[in-house]
């Protein structure tokens, strides 16, 4: 529950909308709504800048719409991410204005106007089949208030590909980097520029990568300073932490 919200109900509470008694029920919710299957964390937009994120994996169509309700009933974005089709065509009749990132699997729902940080986010793959992890990345940095550019398929298999893009790369304030097979381009990319780097490893790759375990060793193990690493085909997580740092750059 956030501020906004609070001060609707102290609204209705003033307009005789709303009985105190009402009042304080919905203030019982606080710090978090039970709704039997799951605790929605209502003080999260308060403690970190932005509300909390459903992780759709697992969950029922009925499950992941009512946390939404209770995550936007204090005017929050939304944001739901490996969302399948069926859960986003439930999503879009209670909330018409929910957009669907196919590639991503993402639902977003936006209901503030955030100001754009000054820095770059910008956001890079290895190859094509690591771009749905990148997409991920790109809504969650977009959606918390970056401007956020893509430089998608420039791995180190093609390296030319990545140098002829040196101008882009010296005016990020953070890149993410989304590579499997070895992994190597976080280290690379690293090597080239004097900002964050966030190495994302995925899944894609020959039976030798182990479904992701190969490039995540690879780019704990890099040589290049600056590189921080998340978990495989963790672009959520990735573009987190990307409008984290940027945010803070953007202060200098």
């Amino acid at each position: 529950m956030d501020i906004k919200l609070i001060k609707k109900i102290l609204s209705k509470v003033r307009d005789g909308r709303c009985s105190l008694e009402e009042a304080i029920e919905h203030l019982k919710d606080l710090p978090y709504k039970d709704v039997g299957f799951a605790k929605v964390d209502s003080h999260r937009a308060l403690r970190r800048g932005f509300p909390e994120v459903i992780f759709c994996q697992g969950k029922t169509p009925e499950q992941v719409v009512r946390i939404a309700q209770e995550i936007t009933r204090g005017e929050s974005d939304l944001l739901a991410t490996r969302a399948r089709l069926e859960v986003y065509q439930a999503m879009v009749k209670k909330f018409p204005t929910a957009q669907y990132n196919e590639t991503a699997k993402t639902i977003t729902v936006k209901k503030t106007s955030r100001k754009a940080q000054k820095g770059l986010v910008l956001v890079i793959t290895g190859g094509t089949l690591d771009i749905p992890v990148a997409e991920e990345a790109r809504v969650t940095a977009e959606l918390m208030g970056n401007r956020v550019e893509t430089l998608y398929d420039v791995g180190v298999a093609g390296i030319h590909r990545l140098l002829r893009h040196r101008k882009e790369l010296s005016q990020a304030n953070v890149i993410i980097v989304v590579a499997g097979m070895e992994g190597a381009l976080p280290g690379v990319v690293s090597g080239l520029v004097d900002c964050p780097v966030i190495g994302v490893p995925t899944s894609v790759g020959y039976g030798a990568s182990f479904g992701g375990i190969s490039p995540l060793l690879t780019m704990l193990n890099t040589c290049s300073e600056g590189v921080s690493v998340v978990n495989i085909d963790n672009g959520f997580g990735a573009g987190y932490s990307a409008s984290l740092i940027n945010k803070t750059r953007a202060k200098r």
